[in-house]
């Protein structure tokens, strides 16, 4: 994945610092053979790693230091400072890590080591304690983010039987984010996109299965596909992720009406921009207001129309400080909007309002939201509730069957409500968790939501889940690109939005982890 460089600053660590330079929990950008390098000590210990995250590129040194890890400050990556290892997602590969010597009164970085970013480093058992018992056979359906990161953690873990994905799209696994960012923006190439590089599954042993999965069934623990034999399972997880929330109304099959969800979706919609003078997008949604940002961007004279029936962009996630700015800052771009209104009609030329005002069109965009896809788990008996009902760790209704991603609603750590959560980190740190409980670790998904939206040059980063606020404290000004708005209930931090305020949003991440592991209260 290719992101903005560290440019080198700071001292050649090569030549060695002070010994004394840094105190318990500080960190020093420098560089060491032609890189830069992040200087930590925690402890007594000191620790060197490469300094840019490989999710996008963030600058790791300022990012936020958590025990013997460091987290950063773009989207929550996290990585060991002891190994280089990627702990958490959205970064799926190591840095790399260099060995700290101290020779008299300085510290001298050496000795660069890279590793395979499957290699099998991630502990399960505790040492001395028996190795749990492991499935000969792990199905997984779904190429997506819980997918593929579960794949991958399984052979992190030391995993060395049979890996089957199960999926029908022929480009996954992909960066999904990116196809209303930056790749529809035209600012990402097109190789940035595929999370692997061509041959990468077959490398590591992990077949993918270009199929649609029909049917599942628990007793012969069988996934029927559609035109190709059954793939049998020990182990079992759905990832079937989400769709697009389809409109039916008059027109709304018409060929320069889409969709975006996938890949091919984007494909399809920058060749139709690109012949495009004038576009309305149906809804105010995260997915409809970026694909809004990136097709301006793309084309700047393009005429861009967002219709909507809210009275603000964002309103019921956001609340009103945000929802005001990023409504002002679309029509600072030349966006016009349509708010309190819904579609009633689509023409080959045009899009009626409920109100009767039409609208000039020769592409429409439809981005009212997404539901997930449940009906392989409802249709074999699992437990779904607006979602596929799992346990704290991840696990079904069903022997050796686990849930994650869009489809999964489980018991959050915080409020203890069970919640579903449509964000891609969120989907990829589940399906981690699920592959490290399908080999027995007995470990509780309680990691804190995270997603980011961009609108042109302003990333807004969202940590915590709050679908309902008593008070939405607003600390600084979003018109001055510089907030944080803290959305709280009964005295207690739900969830927390900012604007270039990154160490902020990992204090919060932070806050709200220990929150949620803390000893309740008799």
């Amino acid at each position: 994945m290719g992101g903005s460089e560290t440019k080198l600053s700071g001292p050649d660590l090569e030549q060695g610092v002070d010994a004394n330079a840094l105190v318990d929990g500080e960190k020093l950008l420098g560089h060491a053979g032609g890189e830069p390098v992040l200087l930590a000590r925690v402890g007594g210990e000191h620790f060197a790693i490469g300094a840019t995250c490989t999710h996008y590129g963030g600058p790791l040194a300022e990012g936020e230091l958590v025990g013997d890890t460091v987290r950063c400050p773009w989207h929550h990556a996290c990585f060991s400072l002891r190994t280089g290892e990627a702990l958490r997602a959205p970064a799926l590969n190591p840095v790399a890590c260099w060995r700290v010597e101290r020779r008299g009164d300085r510290l001298v970085v050496s000795r660069k080591t890279e590793r395979d970013p499957l290699a099998p480093t991630y502990p399960l058992a505790r040492p001395g304690a028996a190795a749990p018992a492991r499935p000969a056979r792990v199905v997984i359906v779904g190429a997506g983010a819980a997918g593929a990161a579960a794949a991958e953690m399984l052979r992190r873990c030391g995993y060395d039987g049979s890996i089957t994905i199960v999926d029908e799209e022929a480009s996954s696994p992909y960066d999904r984010p990116n196809l209303s960012k930056d790749y529809l923006a035209g600012n990402a190439p097109e190789e940035w996109i595929p999370l692997r590089p061509e041959g990468f599954h077959a490398a590591h042993r992990i077949e993918i299965v270009r199929a649609r999965a029909t049917r599942l069934d628990t007793a012969q623990r069988l996934v029927q596909l559609d035109g190709h034999a059954p793939v049998p399972y020990d182990a079992l997880l759905l990832a079937t992720g989400a769709e697009p929330v389809r409109l039916s109304l008059p027109g709304g099959d018409l060929p320069h009406v889409h969709y975006l969800r996938s890949l091919s979706d984007s494909r399809a919609l920058i060749q139709a921009s690109a012949r495009a003078t004038r576009v309305v997008i149906l809804g105010a949604s995260f997915i409809g207001l970026e694909v809004a940002a990136s097709l301006v961007t793309r084309h700047p004279k393009l005429q861009v129309h967002v219709a909507a029936p809210e009275s603000l962009p964002l309103e019921r996630v956001l609340g009103q400080e945000l929802g005001a700015f990023i409504e002002s800052l679309h029509r600072e771009h030349g966006v016009s909007f349509h708010l309190g209104q819904t579609a009633t009609r689509i023409t080959k030329d045009s899009v009626t309002l409920e109100n009767g005002e039409q609208i000039a069109a020769d592409l429409v965009v439809i981005g009212v939201g997404v539901r997930p896809r449940v009906q392989l788990a409802a249709d074999a008996g699992l437990a779904v509730d607006r979602g596929v009902t799992v346990d704290e760790y991840l696990r079904t209704s069903a022997p050796d069957v686990w849930a994650a991603g869009d489809i999964a609603r489980w018991p959050d750590a915080l409020t203890g409500q069970r919640i579903r959560v449509e964000h891609w980190v969120v989907a990829e740190r589940m399906g981690q968790t699920a592959a490290r409980n399908i080999l027995g670790a007995g470990e509780r998904f309680d990691d804190v939501p995270f997603f980011w939206s961009a609108h042109y040059d302003v990333s807004i980063n969202y940590v915590g889940h709050a679908e309902r606020w008593d008070a939405a404290r607003v600390d600084g000004k979003a018109a001055d690109r510089d907030v944080t708005v803290r959305y709280v209930e009964g005295g207690r931090t739900l969830a927390v939005a900012t604007i270039f305020r990154d160490r902020e949003s990992l204090e919060a991440e932070v806050e709200m982890e220990r929150a949620s592991r803390a000893p309740a209260r008799s």
